[in-house]
């Protein structure tokens, strides 16, 4: 499938790894010029080589910014005031008791999983409208309606990022611009593979072991019974910003391993 995207420009946060690094590798294979971003000159330099790699006629550029800060997507916007589609990847996570979860750590998470996405849409949406053309993609989480005990903060963040991409989806009616969210399921994304590695050292088992255990114990509803590939949810990610998914708007979208059990 021709996913018409050889003349589209698309902007993926926290793309220098996980979600973000393949969605953004995706969308140079399918044709589309790509804008990464993540927080140092250095990750953004490496992960830029690495799809030019990938792809010998990537067409690839990077902005390092820290966009968890309203300086951040400043620096973003300007350098790059038009774009015709906005993934909203950048997030952060980790798990802790609720009843440990200070103030701070509540205003951080919103920060960067939320008003990033808020930031940048405000700012790019009004030029989607205008020209009758866009996409804007959240990337949320199944967390955001099986909220995980282990980390409330997060789960909040990621209910808030559906709701937010529903909201900015009614501002499209009629229009060629689309908003939806993605519901990543359980992902063996770079953050993850780190926390599996530190846990198979601590308990003195395998990673293999680690991830039976988890999907036994703590998404047990998983019919997919292990992690999924970066990969595969970027697959989702780039069909919904193509011109091919043109139907669906202010849907939220499972790549979740079937964990989420409820039908709507």
């Amino acid at each position: 499938m021709d996913l018409q995207l050889s003349n589209k420009t698309a902007l993926v946060t926290g793309s220098t790894a996980g979600i973000g690094f393949a969605t953004a590798s995706l969308f140079a294979q399918e044709g589309a010029a790509v804008v990464l971003n993540g927080r140092t000159e250095k990750r953004v330099d490496e992960a830029i080589d690495l799809i030019r790699g990938e792809h010998k006629d990537a067409r690839v550029t990077g902005v390092a910014a820290d966009l968890g800060t309203s300086e951040g997507v400043d620096l973003i916007t300007r350098s790059m005031p038009h774009i015709d589609i906005l993934v909203n990847n950048l997030g952060i996570f980790e798990p802790k008791s609720f009843l440990e979860i200070p103030d701070e750590d509540w205003l951080r998470f919103f920060e960067v999983n939320v008003m990033s996405g808020v930031r940048l849409s405000r700012f790019y949406l009004p030029g989607m409208l205008k020209r009758n053309w866009g996409r804007i993609v959240f990337i949320s989480s199944e967390s955001a309606l099986n909220i995980p005990v282990e980390m409330i903060h997060y789960g909040v963040t990621k209910t808030a990022q559906v709701s937010l991409a529903r909201g900015l989806a009614e501002m499209t009616a009629g229009t060629k611009v689309t908003v939806n969210s993605v519901l990543a399921g359980p992902t063996r994304s770079e953050g993850v593979e780190g926390f599996l590695q530190e846990m198979a050292k601590a308990k003195g088992n395998s990673i293999a072991t680690l991830e039976q255990e988890f999907f036994r114990s703590v998404r047990p509803t998983s019919l997919l019974k292990r992690f999924a590939t970066p990969q595969e949810v970027a697959a989702m990610v780039v069909y919904v910003s193509s011109p091919v998914a043109a139907a669906t708007n202010g849907a939220s979208l499972r790549v979740d391993g079937g964990v989420v059990r409820s039908i709507v």
